[in-house]
């Protein structure tokens, strides 16, 4: 079985937004800010990548 990759695209979400707190382990945050100096987004903005692309590869079991 092929294993997912992430694929950076344009933004898909717009619009109003909300703030959500959440609690990271240091190194975690460490490798989103080295990728996001590579890649030229955000933090919030690789953040929001990786959810979204969770979201479409989630299987809920019962």
């Amino acid at each position: 079985m092929e294993v997912p990759k992430l694929r950076v695209e344009p933004k898909k979400y717009t619009g109003e937004s909300t703030v959500v707190s959440m609690r990271m382990p240091r190194d975690m945050v460490k490798e989103l800010d080295r990728i996001a100096a590579v890649t030229g987004y955000t933090r919030t903005e690789l953040m929001l990548l990786c959810l979204e692309f969770s979201m479409e590869h989630m299987e809920i079991g019962e």
